[in-house]
């Protein structure tokens, strides 16, 4: 059994759609499971519905745009009556059935609600296309087979139950299912954290002992760095785990963070490669002695900067840094970068929910802070320590760390 996920980008329009059915059909469409992210920005525009829907704002006009898009690009891929139409036209009521009956105030739980759609509905138009140019597939739900616990938005997988679920599966058939989302033991929907598409992928072939594991994007590969950031990157071929798992770690965002470890667990060979260039080898991800360790960056943006220091000028010390990480997890803030000091710790923060504002007013009540928001974070490995000069060169240092060959510079703007 092969895996294969395709990301928004793949299936933004209908000639996305029909360019899935070239790829599989290059790679040989028997025995495999597609997963498949949410069509273009739907994730973006679902988000703003549930923005609206807070906000007491219009959020149904909203939900029309959106189910507007996916009709047009149905209409683009299917003969006019086909029952697809209608199925798409049922998901966005159902959407709206939902806010009309919600009587949760929490966020979070809507957001999975709703958001988790776009998944649903890509998945649905894209196994109904390859099936009427008979490339047979079963679609099936993911939230039947991936069980996680109610921590909405970024939910931990409960792998017994996940593992127990996925065996069922025929590995002699084909499958198109979503990418980013599971449920809870109630059944409602949680998603698996933003961009976790490419995790469900990881856990589907984990759990069917895949023979490999192959992700499609508008890149070539695993570059040396964002080509759209910086000047003169390269293609890696071939790559090991470990130093797959410190780009992501570190914030490469061709591969989801939380991807890796399943498949190396059982050794499945990973790929990275181009939908626009199916036949290309891509990048290889797995265990080889002929692995790289090119000289590697990457940039994380929109990162906010905190220093913390103690009303009495006393040390910061083992009872302050358990009171600063209780409210990091409380306000689902996680830390980037960190540096203490003896009489301050300097933090570099990513806030996927908007929370930053929160966390530093519960700080204050204990402690004097300074924030600086929209921060970026440099990272540098497998760093060239002989020409860096021309790395730092017009950037504002706010503050750095090295270690190992590894660069971490947080600047201003």
């Amino acid at each position: 059994m092969k895996v294969f996920k395709f990301g928004g980008a793949s299936v933004k329009d209908a000639q996305g759609v029909k360019n899935v059915a070239l790829v599989l059909e290059s790679q040989g469409f028997q025995k495999c499971l597609l997963v498949v992210s949410a069509m273009g920005k739907t994730t973006n525009a679902l988000e703003k519905v549930v923005h609206n829907y807070f906000d007491k704002l219009d959020y149904q006009q909203e939900i029309e745009k959106i189910k507007q898009n996916h009709l047009e690009i149905s209409n683009g891929i299917f003969a006019a009556g086909h029952p697809v139409f209608a199925e798409i036209s049922l998901f966005f009521d159902d959407i709206e059935s939902f806010l009309r009956r919600n009587k949760s105030p929490n966020y979070n739980f809507v957001y999975d609600q709703v958001v988790s759609c776009g998944e649903m509905i890509s998945s649905k138009i894209l196994s109904e296309y390859l099936n009427d140019i008979q490339f047979t597939n079963t679609w099936i739900d993911a939230r039947d087979y991936i069980k996680t616990d109610n921590f909405y938005r970024e939910g931990n997988v409960n792998w017994e139950a996940t593992e127990k679920n996925i065996s069922k599966l025929d590995q002699s058939l084909c499958y198109v299912t979503q990418g980013f989302i599971g449920s809870e033991e109630n059944n409602f929907t949680v998603t698996l954290g933003r961009e976790g598409s490419d995790y469900s992928a990881a856990i589907f072939a984990y759990c069917m002992d895949a023979e490999e594991m192959t992700i499609w994007k508008d890149v070539p590969g695993v570059m040396t760095g964002d080509p759209q950031k910086f000047e003169n990157v390269q293609l890696l071929s071939q790559i090991s785990y470990e130093e797959a798992i410190e780009m992501a770690y570190y914030g490469a965002s061709v591969i989801h963070p939380k991807t890796l470890q399943p498949l190396k667990q059982k050794n499945i060979p990973f790929f990275v490669k181009s939908f626009l260039e199916p036949k290309k080898s891509g990048t290889k991800i797995g265990n080889s002695e002929d692995a790289q360790k090119a000289e590697s960056y990457i940039l994380k943006e929109n990162q906010h900067m905190l220093r913390i220091s103690t009303r009495d000028f006393s040390f910061i010390a083992e009872q302050h840094l358990t009171q600063i990480f209780a409210l990091l997890v409380k306000n689902k803030i996680k830390i980037s970068l960190m540096q203490n000091t003896a009489i301050s710790l300097e933090l570099c923060l990513e806030d996927k929910y908007g929370q930053i504002d929160e966390f530093n007013s519960e700080l204050q009540k204990d402690f004097q802070t300074e924030l600086l928001k929209n921060v970026s974070l440099y990272t540098i490995r497998n760093a060239k320590l002989d020409d860096l000069n021309i790395f730092y060169k017009d950037k504002n240092v706010l503050f750095e760390q090295s270690s190992n060959k590894v660069i971490q510079v947080v600047t201003n703007g």
